[in-house]
């Protein structure tokens, strides 16, 4: 079963959230607090491109690259059967009590939840609660993952599906990729710098109910950093883009994949591409999972286009934990681009 129902174990939820949960206290009548809310329309008018990843083209999925940054992928064929076990092993998991999550993943697989300040430092209790992300989640990077074993069967069975779906996504961002490149005229090496699968790693989410959804997000509005994210939804929904300044609802569509472009991506397209905006709305009656693939640049690669002076990787990295640091927030490609301004990145 992938939905939880409303008799949720709170000793699974992290501390900072539990006095959150006393729908008695809750005052649900109150203006929405969203940081973002005077531009949140949830337009259902628009629906993102499908790519068949038979059927796939420079010209189909360049036009998806460049109008959307997003498009939704069928007959990908991940097998459902392992969809579902992952998804029902990953329900177990994340259902266990929250002391006994922290202390059960360890290097390679990480334990997360809400911000990475909070996380890191735990200092939850200086943070008000709708500054933090309704999530908690976990963290595998899949090169390490598959030379690891657990003793436990469960952290086990959930580590060997984890690995098994890695393998597909594996499969999925070659081509993936190779069409881009093709639409893009990478040249051969160039394209094997651009995307590394040997960087890939999931991150499997689970956003926790949340008695306030019109004052708290799931994750707020980002880009990600990747070259592709490849995302699994279940059908709870909330996932939304920017698109035509309107938040457009992405539709979990059973059996597909959504495919989204990063901020590497844009960077190497020299902007004919988007690193699409996105959001998750969290939800007061359900929970909800996804599973999200992440895959980036060999890290000594030079990304070099006409409006960004030359980066790599880790540049990239290493000024988005700076600017974490010092605003909270990342700030990503402007850092980046040839003709930025201090006061444009800030904005």
């Amino acid at each position: 079963m992938l939905i939880s129902d409303n008799n949720i174990n709170l000793q699974s939820y992290p501390p900072f959230f539990r006095p959150h949960l006393d729908h008695d206290a809750v005052d649900r009548g109150g203006k929405s607090t969203r940081p973002d809310s005077d531009s949140d329309s949830d337009s259902d008018s628009y629906s993102i491109p499908e790519i068949d990843f038979h059927g796939m083209s420079p010209e189909n999925v360049g036009r998806a690259c460049r109008e959307w940054g997003m498009f939704r992928l069928v007959n990908h064929e991940v097998p459902e059967s392992l969809l579902g076990r992952l998804h029902e092993t990953a329900q177990m998991v994340f259902d266990l009590g929250f002391e006994s999550k922290q202390g059960l993943f360890k290097d390679p697989i990480l334990y997360f939840w809400g911000s990475p300040a909070i996380s890191m430092a735990g200092n939850y209790a200086r943070q008000a609660v709708d500054s933090v992300n309704w999530l908690e989640g976990l963290n595998v990077p899949l090169d390490k993952a598959s030379k690891f074993t657990y003793d436990e069967p469960l952290l086990e069975s959930f580590r060997s599906l984890l690995e098994e779906y890695g393998q597909h996504q594996t499969r999925l961002v070659d081509k993936i990729f190779g069409t881009i490149s093709d639409d893009l005229n990478f040249p051969p090496a160039k394209s094997n710098s651009y995307m590394s699968t040997a960087t890939g790693f999931l991150r499997v989410y689970r956003y926790l109910q949340c008695p306030t959804p019109n004052q708290n997000w799931g994750i707020g509005a980002h880009t990600d950093s990747s070259v592709l994210s490849v995302l699994h939804q279940d059908q709870v929904g909330g996932l939304q883009v920017y698109k035509n300044r309107k938040w457009v609802n992405v539709r979990p569509v059973f059996g597909t994949l959504i495919v989204n472009l990063g901020d590497m991506l844009q960077a190497m397209s020299d902007d004919k591409y988007v690193s699409v905006t996105h959001r998750v709305k969290v939800n007061e009656h359900k929970e909800r999972f996804s599973i999200g693939y992440f895959v980036f640049p060999v890290e000594n690669a030079v990304i070099e286009s006409s409006n960004y002076r030359p980066f790599t990787y880790a540049d990239f990295q290493a000024e988005k934990e700076s600017d974490l640091k010092t605003f909270g927030r990342k700030i990503g490609l402007p850092r980046f681009r040839k003709e930025a301004s201090s006061s444009h990145m800030l904005e």
